[in-house]
């Protein structure tokens, strides 16, 4: 009887953008932290009071994309937004936040010819 190798299943890293354009690759280290506390370190204007899912001042509207919470927010949300205080990226996220002020990645060009 031939046995099978056991099948590795990789889970995509989540992409996240603002307003269309790449902000970061989300990384493993980066699950300890909110998705707020991230676009804080990216310099992102995101306005905050909280922290925790109460408030829903840091109301973010979701162009396209999913968050999974960490804590369950108790703010009442529209189906298209979320509260980075609480919550991380589930799969590629595309925020109606604007990028002016942040530390973006660089965009390469390629010259063809």
């Amino acid at each position: 009887m031939k046995m099978s190798s056991p099948t590795l299943i990789f889970k995509k890293r989540p992409i996240v953008y603002l307003q269309g354009e790449p902000l970061l690759l989300w990384n493993w280290q980066q699950e300890q932290q909110t998705l707020l506390e991230i676009l804080e370190d990216k310099q992102v204007r995101i306005f905050s009071e909280c922290r925790s899912g109460f408030c829903g001042a840091c109301r973010t509207k979701i162009r396209s994309g999913a968050v999974q919470y960490v804590i369950e927010p108790l703010a009442e949300l529209a189906a298209d937004e979320c509260l980075p205080c609480c919550c991380i990226p589930s799969e590629d996220l595309d925020l109606e936040l604007s990028s002016e002020g942040a530390e973006m990645p660089p965009v390469y060009q390629h010259s063809y010819g």
